[in-house]
């Protein structure tokens, strides 16, 4: 079976999806990053390669996400994508006339307006919008429930509490007022709820033609409080995709395909990845006024790649040395 693998690095999370020729999932992994993008990524690639069927040939990986230069170098990607990009391919695949994409994740959250297909706007979240998913997290444990139960507990409330959501300081010492103040849990987990959807809506979504297939996805999506607000406040029916949290390494699974059709082979350098060692280093180069801070990747000991000079000095080192090594080789 031919098969696709997609990385979606992450400040909270690494996940890794592996598609058939069809683009439906075989299995999907996810991890916390743990601010170890390099272990996470490895770890990732040595849990789904385990279990593995002999007949699944990867013939293609991409990646995606913040971290998604470094996972690139480390799998050795065919395709290295944006986001944006990465999320508007796996929502259009799994529903082909979606009009608009919220996503929410750990860290970050964004807004993806299409039609026909194509993106036409998008959002990002700014500072006073961020971070979503680990507050929520955060929130769980403080009130000791699990984070699996948290929406759950939102949809038992009766009349939802007005939570002050324009930052996380201010809801969660809110959170603590309305408690004091002896309203019950599932009506103040609603509240927090419905401030989260509304900050969402008047920062990222502001301005935005929210219209109508919505798909919600983001590891958030698994609240079904959060979902429920959404529909109240927009009037609208949200779907939550099967697959809601490994959206963009489907996405970029997908873009993998695509990349290794047109090149005809892939760079996949193998499960075997999982026991190399990589680490990266920095410097600050003097060559001019400049002061570029350059980072480099090793594999195994040898740099395989540099970045991060305006001048491509160091960048165009690996590779005319790759060059030199061919030459005599």
């Amino acid at each position: 079976m031919r098969a696709y693998l997609g990385v979606d690095v992450g400040s909270v999370s690494t996940d890794i999806a592996l598609i058939d020729e069809d683009g439906q999932v075989i299995n999907s992994v996810y991890l916390r990053t743990q601010g170890q993008p390099i272990r996470a990524v490895q770890d990732g690639i040595k849990k789904i390669g385990e279990g593995l069927s002999r007949d699944v040939e990867i013939c293609g990986a991409g990646t995606t996400g913040s971290g998604r230069q470094l996972a690139g170098l480390i799998i050795g990607a065919d395709i290295v994508k944006n986001e944006i990009t990465a999320h508007a391919v796996a929502a259009t695949h799994i529903l082909p006339d979606v009009h608009t994409i919220l996503e929410i994740g750990g860290q970050d959250s964004k807004i993806i307006i299409l039609r026909n297909g194509i993106v036409t706007d998008f959002a990002m979240n700014t500072v006073c919008a961020a971070g979503t998913g680990s507050f929520l997290d955060q929130q769980a444990y403080r009130l000791n429930i699990p984070i699996e139960e948290f929406g759950d507990i939102a949809l038992k409330s009766e009349a939802a509490v007005r939570i002050a959501g324009r930052c996380t300081v201010f809801a969660e010492s809110d959170m603590i007022h309305k408690q004091q103040l002896g309203y019950s849990i599932p009506d103040i987990i609603n509240g927090l709820c419905e401030a989260l959807v509304r900050n969402y809506l008047n920062n990222i979504g502001k301005g935005k033609e929210i219209l109508e297939p919505i798909l919600f996805q983001g590891g958030v999506a698994a609240n079904k409080g959060i979902k429920a607000a959404f529909e109240r406040a927009l009037g609208k029916k949200v779907i939550v995709p099967e697959h809601y949290g490994v959206m963009g390494a489907i996405g970029s699974a997908l873009l993998a395909k695509e990349a290794v059709k047109k090149k005809g082979y892939t760079d996949f350098k193998g499960f075997e990845i999982s026991d190399m060692k990589f680490e990266t280093n920095g410097f600050d180069c003097d060559g001019c006024a400049n002061m570029c801070e350059v980072v480099e990747f090793i594999q195994n000991g040898t740099v395989v790649a540099r970045w991060g000079d305006k001048c491509n000095k160091w960048t165009n080192s690996v590779y005319n040395n790759e060059k030199e090594i061919l030459r005599k080789a």
